[in-house]
């Protein structure tokens, strides 16, 4: 539904527990086992996990790729019923704590992927049990690191909501921000045409009078105007006290120009006082 809100996840903790034939029970490994090649494991897997419409739904394609490659992988390696149930089990809880949130959460997911498969090697009854042996264990793990991790941004993009962020911003005597305006859904593309057609002719008709009228002005809010003279008187201020503090310094300047020239003067007419003084004194 256009505008509604959803309820964003955040990456939380998750605990591990056991989970042999959690996603597959023994009839749908054995049917898988007994499969014919890739199209009949994709066909049950479709079946079992309501995927039928893979075709022409991407997100339902790649997750029975995930599925299917998933199986391939065990099959290839010779797991055993129980084996088959419990990493198909893993990979395919992994991928769900991934995709519960569009926020990033690899070291939780990856945490929670240690922790599965620590409960399927150890052997401490009834919290973890010895299923893997410990080169299987470096077999899955590198394989689920090198395939889901490896791609675990793109499967995030797929399986998880966009998030958008819209932001509003409200200040102290201003008026709020309106929504940005929408174009009708309804508008009817003739009427545009109708309009077009009509301003064209218009123009071809070559009307020889033309009034020039002047932009609209946008209105200030009362809000505004005061913020303008605020700002006006606040300038200048600053203004005259610059002019006041040059005028001063000008002032000054002068003053102390003018006490240099008398200075230089009195002591020019004082060396020829004394000089006509000492001429009188020889005659």
């Amino acid at each position: 539904m256009p505008g509604e809100i959803l309820r964003i996840q955040q990456p939380r903790h998750h605990k591990a527990k056991v989970c042999i034939w959690a996603d597959l029970e023994i009839s749908h490994v054995e049917s898988l086992m007994a499969a014919n090649g890739p199209e009949e494991i994709k066909r049950i897997l479709s079946d079992l996990f309501k995927l039928t419409d893979y075709h022409d739904n991407l997100a339902s394609a790649i997750l029975l790729d995930l599925y299917f490659y998933t199986v391939q992988f065990a099959l290839d390696h010779n797991f055993d019923k129980e084996q088959l149930s419990a990493f198909f089990s893993i990979v395919k809880k992994t991928h769900e704590v991934c995709s519960e949130t569009p926020f990033g959460n690899v070291e939780q997911c990856y945490e929670y992927f240690k922790e599965l498969v620590l409960c399927h090697a150890v052997k401490r009854p009834p919290w973890s049990v010895n299923q893997f042996s410990p080169h299987q264990v470096k077999l899955i793990t590198d394989y689920v690191l090198n395939t889901y991790f490896r791609h675990m941004k793109l499967y995030k993009y797929v399986f998880t909501p966009m998030v958008r962020l819209d932001l509003s911003m409200s200040y102290l005597g201003m008026p709020p921000t309106p929504p940005p305006s929408q174009v009708a859904e309804d508008e009817k593309p003739d009427e545009l045409l109708e309009e077009t057609e009509q301003a064209d002719m218009e123009q071809e008709g070559g009307e020889e009078e033309k009034t020039e009228e002047e932009p609209p002005q946008d209105e200030e809010s009362p809000a505004h105007q005061e913020l303008r003279q605020l700002i006006t008187s606040q300038l200048n201020g600053e203004i005259e006290k610059l002019r006041s503090s040059l005028n001063e310094q000008i002032h000054l300047n002068d003053e102390a120009l003018q006490q240099k020239l008398t200075l230089v003067d009195g002591g020019a007419s004082g060396g020829k006082s004394s000089r006509n003084s000492s001429k009188s004194r020889k005659k």
